[in-house]
C-alpha cells in the first residue's frame, strides 16, 4: 500500500505487510533506493521488497524522496532530510503499522551516503535522528555505496557534472560531506553495520566500500564489544553489476541472513 509521510508529492512510501503469524512481524526493514540523487522510484524496487518480506517475515517500507532535477534543484541534505522524515513517520504510530520494535535500514549507492549522513554525526543539524530512532535501529546494510565524494571524483571525474555538482554544488572539494570522517552518534554503538560490494560493479569502485569499512571498524574499536561484531563486510559473494544485484538472489539472501542472525541473537525479540 502507498502511504504519505509528508506534504510533498514525493513524500510517499510503499508498505509491504507481513502475515500476522510471523514472529518477526514487529521488526521493520526500510529500503532506500539509489539513483545518484537524481533518479529512480520506490516502484522500481517492488520485487525486491516482496522478496525481503518473504525471506524475513518482516514488514518492508520503501520510501520515495525528492530528487535533484532542473525543475527541482534541491541539494544535500534535502534528500536525506526527506528520508529521515520517512523514518520518523514510521515510528510515529500514525503510519501503516504500530511503531516497530526494531528497524533495519538498507541503503544502495547514493542512499548509502544518505543513511550514513543520518546515522553518523554529520554537520547538518536537520539530519539529527530522534533518540527513539537511534534506539530502535538495530542494523544498517549499505551496498555499492558512495561515501567519500572527493575519492569518487578522482576515480570517476565525469561524475562531477553528471550528478555531484547538481546535488552538492560545484566545489573544488567536498570534505564536509565525506561520511568516512563522521563519528558515531551518541547512543548508536549498539547498531550493527554490514558493508556490501559486488566484484562486478563498474559504476562505484571498491575503494569506497573499503574506506567506509575501515572507518566504521575504527569507530567500533572505541566501544565495548557486543555479542556480534559491530561492523561486517561482504565483498566476495556478489558478482552482478551495480544495480543488477538488486534483482538477483544473493543480495536479498545476504540481507535476510543478517536480519535473522540479529533477531536470533537479540533478547528483545520473543521466541
Amino acid at each position: 500500500m502507498e502511504v504519505a509521510y509528508g506534504p510533498g508529492a514525493l513524500h510517499k512510501l510503499d508498505y509491504y505487510a507481513p502475515p500476522a503469524t510471523h514472529k518477526q512481524q514487529q521488526a521493520l526493514i526500510v529500503f532506500v533506493h539509489g539513483g545518484a540523487w537524481r533518479s529512480e522510484d520506490k516502484a522500481d524496487h517492488a520485487d525486491l521488497a516482496r522478496t525481503l518480506l518473504s525471506l524475513t517475515g518482516c514488514a518492508v517500507a520503501v520510501p520515495n524522496y525528492r530528487l535533484t532535477s532542473p525543475d527541482c534543484p534541491i541539494r544535500h541534505p534535502s534528500h536525506a532530510d526527506d528520508v529521515l522524515r520517512s523514518l520518523h513517520f514510521l515510528l510515529s504510530g500514525s503510519g501503516p503499522q504500530p511503531p516497530p520494535s526494531a528497524i533495519y535500514v538498507l541503503g544502495h549507492s547514493c542512499s548509502a551516503h544518505i543513511l550514513a549522513s543520518i546515522y553518523l554525526a554529520s554537520p547538518f543539524p536537520l539530519l539529527t535522528p530522534s533518540p527513539q530512532l537511534i534506539a530502535l535501529t538495530r542494523g544498517i546494510v549499505l551496498s555499492e555505496g558512495i561515501y567519500d565524494i572527493d575519492a569518487l571524483l578522482r576515480s570517476f571525474p565525469n561524475y562531477k557534472q553528471w550528478f555531484i555538482a547538481p546535488a552538492f554544488g560545484d566545489h573544488d572539494a567536498y570534505p564536509d560531506v565525506n561520511v568516512t570522517s563522521y563519528s558515531l552518534r551518541p547512543g548508536a554503538d549498539h547498531i550493527r553495520w554490514l558493508i556490501i560490494h559486488s566484484k562486478g560493479d563498474s559504476l562505484v569502485d571498491q575503494l569506497q566500500s573499503d574506506t567506509m569499512f575501515s572507518h566504521l571498524s575504527a569507530l567500533a574499536s572505541q566501544v565495548p564489544p557486543g555479542p556480534r561484531p559491530m561492523v561486517q563486510k561482504n565483498f566476495d559473494e556478489i558478482q552482478e553489476e551495480h544495480n543488477e544485484l538488486l534483482k538477483g538472489t544473493v543480495y536479498p539472501r545476504i540481507v535476510a541472513d543478517f536480519v535473522a542472525q540479529d533477531i536470533q541473537s537479540s533478547t528483545d525479540f520473543p521466541s
